[in-house]
């Protein structure tokens, strides 16, 4: 009775392990964990952080945008209309007109503010006009003031300031468009390098060609004239064509004082690093001293 018994429960045992999952594992396998994600940085991301736990960065992108960091805390800021963020030194916030300031590697800017004349709530700007090279405006929080170049200069929006018409390489506004004077043509050697010409509707004016070719428009003091003839300014006396060239602007006594100007008395200071005069020279050249030698006493 035993024996079948232990039959019977070795047979049971064997069918319940039979009914058992069965897991099933491949040789040299091993189970593992998904693999991370890529962490993706966006421009928000990376504007939230500071390089620094000071200072002052300028944005990547825009111009006119940058960042204040204050004991790691990020602060976005922005420049008034038409000024852009100085990154010359992280420890100094500051805004400047754009002229000298390289912008090239963050060209966007904020959306404008224009009033009249004004493109930009700050700046110098050209004349809405492009032929007319001499005026240009400055703004100020949307108000303009309006400015005229000296004679023979033109604005140049580059820059923003007044400059030879040739260098501000505007359209429009070259030398010739300016002056209404063009640099004759020659070929004649031993001329000199920058030649100068009388202005033909002005006598106190002449242009200097720069290497012969580019106008420029320079004058002569009150009461003097340009020769033609020497190529220099001279009095009126000395150019017959420009004789009455002041006559109801100067009278011949100022005319006269001008032409031969008084000197200039010296200063006291100028006066006392004057070398002293030697009336009179020695006649022989001075001995030197006899030096004496004392015998020791015994």
């Amino acid at each position: 009775m035993a024996a079948p018994r232990l039959f019977l429960l070795l047979c049971l045992l064997v069918a319940f392990a039979a009914c058992l999952p069965q897991r099933k594992n491949q040789p040299g396998s091993r189970s593992k964990a998904p693999p991370p994600r890529a962490q993706q940085e966006d421009d928000e991301q990376f504007s939230d952080e500071c390089p620094e736990p000071n200072g002052y960065f300028a944005d990547a992108e825009q111009c006119d945008k940058y960042y204040a960091c204050t004991e790691g805390v990020i602060e976005e800021r922005l420049c008034p209309d038409g000024m852009v963020f100085n990154d010359f030194s992280s420890q100094h916030e500051k805004c400047d007109l754009p002229f000298g300031i390289d912008c090239s590697q963050r060209p966007k800017l904020q959306t404008p503010q224009p009033s009249t004349h004004c493109p930009r709530k700050h700046g110098y700007f050209a004349h809405a006009d492009p032929k007319i090279c001499d005026k240009f405006y400055y703004c100020v929080d949307g108000m303009f003031n309006a400015i005229t170049c000296p004679d023979g200069l033109v604005y140049s929006a580059k820059t923003g300031i007044c400059t030879w018409p040739d260098e501000a390489q505007k359209k429009h506004c070259s030398s010739e468009d300016v002056f209404n004077f063009s640099c004759p043509k020659t070929n004649q050697t031993g001329m000199a390098i920058h030649p100068r010409y009388a202005d033909p509707e002005d006598c106190q004016f002449f242009y200097v060609c720069i290497n012969g070719e580019t106008p420029r428009r320079n004058g002569c003091m009150l009461g003097k004239v340009f020769n033609d003839a020497t190529k220099s300014c001279d009095s009126v006396k000395n150019v017959p064509e420009c004789k009455d060239w002041y006559k109801g602007i100067l009278t011949d006594a100022e005319l006269e004082r001008l032409d031969k100007p008084k000197p200039k008395p010296k200063t006291p200071s100028e006066s006392a690093t004057t070398a002293p005069h030697r009336s009179r020279r020695p006649s022989q050249k001075a001995k030197p001293a006899e030096v004496s030698h004392e015998e020791d006493e015994a």
